[in-house]
């Protein structure tokens, strides 16, 4: 069912649906199926609509039935031809889909060397992080690593983490999700600070976003790993939850709009970052708006009201347990309805009294 909404949805989106609504009820539907045969025909090749027209009209006609007098006569059956054309354009369909399906596999495993698979061991904090692409490949980034070099030459080496999600979906979105995290890694191998390296990857990201069409929102943070303090910056992305160990919710948005908006009226836009201190038994959670706008079969929102909830009931767990039952709600949640985003979950807990390690 899921599949057939969204085959539907494929279809009809290349559909003039103002014209067939002002016919009759019998009008419409026959205007309805007509134009839905139209706009599938056209995601064909011309020698495929040809191919698919042609099986249709043999498959319809009657067969026909030719008297030749005194020498008999003569029937033909074209149904059996017709079924043969569809049964070759099946083949050549399926043929490009396991063409297109193993490239995507191909992607699929290059993105996975793009992101860490498993999280850093920093002492007093415990990190996971999960990722359930909407096709193959995923426009949503994660990551978390010590930075080599360090902002300030008498501190220690701080953790950064990012979570960004570029706008669009599939191929595009992953391609620019892999230039992302270059540009990360590489501006992160210096000792520039956060402000600096956020104001380079939005100037990155603007000549590669199509006139801001593929803007990228993201969540950056650079932690010290002894004082525990966090500076970060949100650019444009979905407020990270910081629930503090007395239960207290604050949201993190300080910062400025996604990375690849273009400059108003030739002034670039400023990415104002925040500080907040970490403290024993904290929760900081990041996500990629695919969590809070998962559906369901009725359309409706998983939302921030079930995540809060969710968390809430996670005061005693370790990241890990935390991170599979909120994926876990939302996978109850959506059941079988195909989603349209990617989502991408974080979870960090500072070390605390009450919180098991396992």
């Amino acid at each position: 069912m899921s599949e057939a909404r969204a085959s539907y949805r494929l279809y009809s989106a290349d559909v003039n649906w103002e014209g067939i609504e002002a016919r009759n009820t019998f009008g419409k539907f026959i205007r309805s199926v007509w134009a839905l045969f139209q706009a599938m025909l056209m995601k064909l090749t011309p020698a495929r609509r040809v191919l698919l027209l042609l099986a249709i009209v043999l498959l319809m006609i009657h067969q026909p039935d030719i008297h030749l007098g005194r020498f008999g006569r003569i029937q033909f059956d074209f149904a059996p031809a017709g079924g043969l054309i569809l049964f070759v354009l099946l083949a050549l369909e399926l043929a490009d889909r396991v063409t297109m399906k193993r490239d995507l596999e191909i992607a699929r495993e290059i993105q996975e060397w793009l992101v860490p698979d498993k999280a850093p061991n920093i002492p007093g904090m415990d990190i996971a992080f999960a990722t359930r692409p909407q096709n193959t490949v995923a426009g949503d980034y994660f990551d978390a690593f010590i930075r080599p070099t360090s902002s300030v030459e008498s501190g220690p080496q701080p953790l950064l983490i990012a979570v960004a999600d570029v706008a669009g979906k599939s191929i595009p979105a992953a391609l620019l999700m892999a230039t992302f995290q270059a540009s990360l890694h590489t501006l992160s191998s210096t000792p520039a600070p956060l402000d600096e390296i956020v104001s380079s990857l939005n100037s990155y990201c603007r000549e590669h976003s199509l006139n801001g069409r593929r803007f990228t929102t993201a969540f950056l943070a650079e932690i010290n790993v002894e004082t525990r303090e966090m500076v970060y910056v949100n650019a444009g992305h979905n407020d990270p939850i910081l629930r503090r160990a007395s239960g207290r919710i604050e949201r993190l948005s300080s910062g400025g709009p996604p990375f690849g908006i273009p400059a108003i009226h030739g002034r670039d836009l400023s990415y104002i970052p925040d500080r907040v201190r970490l403290d024993a038994g904290d929760l900081l959670f990041i996500f990629t708006d695919g969590v809070v706008e998962a559906v369901n079969d009725s359309d409706e929102d998983y939302g921030e009201r079930r995540l809060l909830a969710c968390l809430e009931n996670a005061r005693f767990e370790n990241a890990d347990a935390t991170l599979q039952r909120i994926m876990n709600d939302v996978n109850t949640f959506a059941g079988y309805a195909r989603q349209y985003d990617d989502i991408t979950a974080f979870v960090l807990r500072v070390d605390g009294a009450g919180v098991s390690k396992t």
